[in-house]
């Protein structure tokens, strides 16, 4: 059985801590891998040597930066198959899907591409009298990012592409379920050309984590998991003077108006709702049909949708989505649908009974359709991260705006509407950090940024687009006066452009 390490000093180093953790294959059941879980000291290790690495790499100019990402683009695009093969193996998602898991972080390496300009500070000639000021972003040093398990190959691209094209050393702690992607993405950095120590993977769990917000050598750090530990990580970063972005749960609704197209809007909710089994922050997980007649049309279209999925394995490439991480969060979505019964919703379909022939002892479950659940219930609160989807019946359009607007969690939002005027009205009021009109999953592309409000959020900053470049920078601002024409003499009030 193949053992996991960490990623330290451009090369691939055994873990000294004595402790592991099973690597699971969600399509069998069975543990494919160990891997090393680090000590405080290992942590340590990896920061003193990016701190060694980045002063040189920081001081490198932002076009040879940029093209190391290119050849890093080149190095993916050609292991792109064995990528997504390891992917699919380590989370139980489709091929097709781990695919768009790559491709999705492969675009925001694209746009760190382009930092020669993004790293562009502000001039002004004569601001006063003889004085000139301009501005330049500067790399904030070592700094650290916290993925989990559900995109193992985007978070992390999200996160260190931008970082190290600012010109910082990364320290990534990926999660310890699916660890075999962000190394094959450290291993192609170092092929494409980065330095060594710029890149360190340290995998490991809470110990490892804690070694990370400790560190007084790391100034920013950023996080994407549940909400509690967001909230967690974002307190004691800042505690320790830490820059921090941290994302958390979410409980994305999609609002269907009378005047939807109703045959998109299913095809919108079954791919959104039950794709990667619904282990995803943008999921959508609540329907909001807006009347009788609507959600009535709704549930008749949606019903047998849901009950011919087809879930296979992750290597199927005709299955709709394959298992669970691992059988903890099956059992998780299993009790979830159990408690929704309890509170009293209807199951229209109960996915739970689902075995997948030849793999008895794989994490498995069929897609789960709720019918009139209401917002005191907890299955309408509570993120379950799996397949299964809540609807929750709304008597007017007001009544729909005001379910995600008024929910705990501000992640993402979709409205599924012909009149632009309702459409136009709810992206302006909703309070959800992301909006899409006849777009289930709205996502934003790598040069705009991603990311939700309230307990969804935490942080100033968010993710990819001009925000990653702020997060992980620092500006500098230089006011310059030449002796050349200037009155001698001490001035004792405050400098003023008059």
């Amino acid at each position: 059985m193949r053992t996991i390490g960490h990623f330290i000093g451009g090369r691939e180093v055994k873990g000294t801590s004595g402790r592991t953790a099973d690597v699971f294959e969600p399509m069998t059941g069975e543990v494919q891998a160990k891997v090393d879980l680090a000590s405080k000291a290992e942590m340590r290790a990896a920061v003193e040597n990016a701190l060694v690495a980045q002063v040189e790499w920081g001081a490198t100019n932002p076009q040879r930066r940029a093209r190391i990402m290119m050849k890093f683009l080149e190095l993916a695009q050609r292991d792109y198959d064995k990528l997504a093969d390891l992917l699919a193996r380590e989370h139980g998602k489709t091929v097709p899907d781990a695919k768009g898991d790559i491709q999705r972080g492969l675009e925001v390496v694209e746009f760190a591409c382009g930092i020669p300009h993004l790293m562009k500070g502000e001039y002004t000639e004569g601001a006063g009298p003889g004085i000139d000021i301009y501005s330049m972003r500067q790399p904030l040093g070592v700094v650290a990012g916290i993925t989990p398990f559900n995109f193992p190959a985007m978070i992390p691209m999200w996160k260190f592409a931008p970082a190290i094209a600012c010109g910082n050393a990364f320290v990534l702690k990926p999660s310890e379920r699916d660890p075999g992607v962000p190394m094959a993405l450290a291993a192609l950095m170092i092929e494409a050309g980065l330095p060594p120590g710029i890149l360190n993977v340290v995998n490991g769990d809470k110990e490892a984590v804690d070694a990370i917000l400790d560190d007084p050598d790391i100034k920013a750090v950023g996080f994407v998991g549940s909400s509690p530990i967001a909230q967690y990580i974002y307190e004691r970063a800042a505690a320790t003077g830490k820059r921090a972005q941290c994302f958390g749960g979410a409980k994305n609704h999609a609002i269907i108006m009378p005047d939807a197209d109703m045959d998109q809007t299913v095809d919108a909710l079954i791919g959104a709702g039950y794709g990667s089994a619904g282990e995803r922050c943008m999921a959508i997980s609540v329907a909001v049909p807006v009347g009788k007649t609507t959600a009535d049309r709704l549930m008749e279209k949606l019903i047998p949708r849901v009950e011919s999925l087809k879930i296979g394995t992750s290597v199927d490439p005709s299955a709709d989505f394959g298992p669970l991480v691992t059988r903890e969060a099956l059992n998780r979505v299993k009790n979830y649908v159990e408690i929704g019964i309890q509170e009293g919703a209807t199951l229209a379909v109960d996915g739970r009974g689902f075995k997948m022939q030849g793999y008895e002892n794989g994490f498995y479950m069929g897609g789960c359709l709720f019918d009139n659940v209401t917002k005191d219930m907890r299955i309408y609160k509570e993120e379950i991260f799996g397949p299964v989807l809540s609807v929750v019946r709304a008597h007017d359009y007001q009544e729909a705006l005001a379910l995600p607007s008024d929910h705990d969690y501000g992640n993402g939002v979709a409205i599924f509407t012909r009149d632009g005027d309702a459409a136009r009205d709810f992206a302006a009021k909703v309070n959800v950090g992301m909006v899409g009109i006849n777009v289930p999953i709205p996502v934003p592309i790598a040069y705009y940024t991603f990311g939700g409000w309230k307990k969804s959020g935490f942080g100033d900053l968010n993710q990819h687009g001009p925000d990653s470049i702020r997060f992980y920078t620092k500006t500098k601002t230089v006011t310059a006066r030449w002796p050349s024409g200037v009155k001698e003499g001490a001035e004792f009030s405050i400098p003023t452009m008059n």
